[in-house]
């Protein structure tokens, strides 16, 4: 398992993989990424004390994830990572939070108060359908919009059974029009019943590659493609 890394074609920063506590949701078809949670507070920060021991700071921007939110790192984590922020002069992090955890992340900019924090949220998809009955997202909000109140970053699903065409069209123009940056995920089959779907990934390709070539748009062909996982 690789648990840090360097992005370096766009938006330069460094990432690490970190554990958590399980994610409080947790119920997401398509997610076995919380394969990657533990109950174990030691296993946690022994292992996210080495993680974060590669951190250089050089680029000036981290990117912390886990297989939850923000919110399911411990206390203990979380203070490592605020004192390596300010030794290492770090001035941007970037933090995955759950979509219900949108009134608590004041909290978390009070810890880093001084460095910017962005949040980014796996809305998934904007079709309410696809996003709670088909994928058990367990979210529930009245547009884009409101999304946008509280998460300047999103991260969307591309290419799996049960996903139109006319839905991720929908979701590429919420994503241009409100959100200043979003990671576009191209599924891979995994050990859920959730399938990738060839066809969709293809047109997809042919009618939104184009985006890979924006700043603020990273597509990800490869769950791996930021250099960590397995």
């Amino acid at each position: 398992m690789d648990r840090y890394s360097l992005i370096t074609n766009k938006n330069a920063r460094e990432i690490v993989l970190l554990k958590s506590y399980p994610c409080k949701w947790g119920r997401c078809a398509f997610c076995d990424y919380i394969d990657d949670n533990t109950s174990s507070l030691e296993d946690m920060l022994e292992t996210n004390r080495e993680v974060l021991k590669n951190i250089t700071g050089e680029f000036g921007q981290l990117e912390v994830i886990n297989s939850a939110s923000v919110f399911e790192l411990p206390d203990e984590t979380l203070e490592e990572i605020k004192k390596i922020v300010v030794d290492k002069k770090i001035h941007t992090i970037y933090f995955e939070a759950y979509y219900n955890y949108k009134d608590r992340l004041d909290e978390i900019r009070s810890l880093f108060k001084g460095i910017k924090v962005v949040f980014k949220c796996g809305i998934e998809t904007f079709d309410d359908y696809i996003r709670n009955k088909i994928l058990k997202k367990g979210i529930v909000f009245k547009d884009a919009l409101e999304v946008a109140e509280h998460f300047k970053s999103i991260c969307l699903l591309v290419g799996f059974e049960g996903q139109t065409k006319e839905s991720i069209m929908y979701d590429m123009k919420m994503l241009m029009r409100y959100f200043e940056r979003g990671c576009i995920n191209i599924y891979i089959n995994n050990t859920t019943p959730i399938k990738r779907n060839e066809e969709l990934i293809k047109w997809f390709k042919d009618e939104y590659g184009y985006l890979d070539q924006y700043e603020n748009i990273e597509i990800l062909w490869n769950n791996t493609d930021f250099g960590v996982g397995d």
